[in-house]
């Protein structure tokens, strides 16, 4: 058994990405096409250095997405943040993987939406929530459409409050993930929301040393130049790709920018910190209704982020 620790050390403020492969059967033998370099990018919003992105090759990009069938009646809200008051989120919403003491909850994945709206439209940010700002390392996820493509994931292993660690995520994963172009109003109506809190870091005695749909896993190696990488996936990711663990391991490497031949005296190298999540999903249907506000003529007229968190 690793050596538990609720956050992980001290280090620098880092970005991560977390996900994005295209499913297929991989082997063991470390023949994978996902190779792609680190990339380091500036956010100029927010000065964040992600200087530990990474990003698998080209077939995550997402060009030219066409709307699935059922959302083309979705309106895109338009809205007028001086009119009307909207009431609290009083139902319970969106999918978890949590027990009922979790501290995640489905009015983060709302305030992450709140966070979005805000920003394409022009609108000043929202006010503060009322969900716990405690500190937690923590990731933000957009998928589209009905089939769920990824459409950005990024988030930091350094706890934030989570006031501002979610509202400046929200807009690094949906603007910044460089597998992808920015998210645009026009895409608001297909996508969902999803927010994960990393919580039990543990440092495993191998790369073996983990459970496939339990724990997410942090790998650090030094590439075939001696520069040393890092690469993630959060726990849900091998169980949907049906991988397992040295499948995901390989994978996790190639996404590190590994490119060279795998071999399992290799695979022995890798220092592996495990950790689990708390997750919670929130579509944009579900994240309109929560805010029980009548539409009137095709519009919304009152924003949740002025009123809901007041």
């Amino acid at each position: 058994m690793g050596k538990r620790r609720c956050v992980p050390p001290l280090e620098t403020k880092m970005a991560a990405g977390c996900c994005g492969v295209k499913k297929a059967k991989l082997s063991g033998s470390g023949a994978h096409n996902h190779g792609s370099s680190n990339v380091s990018a500036q956010s100029s919003n927010s000065g964040l250095l992600q200087n530990h992105q990474h990003r698998e090759g080209h077939s995550g990009r997402l060009n030219g997405l066409n709307p699935p069938l059922g959302t083309a009646n979705i309106p895109i809200p338009r809205i007028n943040p001086t009119s009307g008051a909207l009431t609290p989120l009083v139902c319970s919403i969106g999918t978890t993987n949590n027990t009922k003491n979790a501290v995640v909850t489905a009015e983060m994945c709302c305030y992450c939406f709140d966070v979005l709206y805000c920003h394409l439209y022009g609108f000043p940010q929202p006010r503060v929530p009322r969900f716990t700002n405690e500190a937690y390392p923590l990731f933000v996820t957009w998928k589209i459409g009905r089939d769920k493509r990824l459409r950005g994931c990024i988030g930091t292993f350094s706890a934030m409050n989570l006031h501002s660690g979610l509202r400046e995520y929200t807009l690094t994963s949906a603007l910044k993930d460089s597998r992808f172009p920015p998210l645009t109003r026009e895409e608001l109506p297909k996508l969902s929301c999803s927010v994960s809190l990393l919580t039990n870091f543990e440092d495993a005695s191998d790369y073996l040393d983990w459970e496939v749909g339990v724990h997410g896993i942090r790998i650090e190696f030094y590439n075939e130049k001696g520069v040393k990488r890092t690469a993630t996936y959060l726990p849900e990711v091998a169980k949907e790709q049906d991988w397992d663990r040295i499948q995901t391991i390989d994978s996790l490497l190639r996404k590190g920018g590994f490119k060279a031949p795998i071999t399992s005296e290799f695979r022995k190298t890798i220092k592996l910190t495990r950790y689990c999540s708390e997750k919670v999903t929130v579509s944009y249907a579900e994240y309109l209704a929560s805010r029980q506000q009548p539409f009137q003529n095709g519009a919304l007229h009152s924003p949740p982020l002025y009123n809901h968190y007041s």
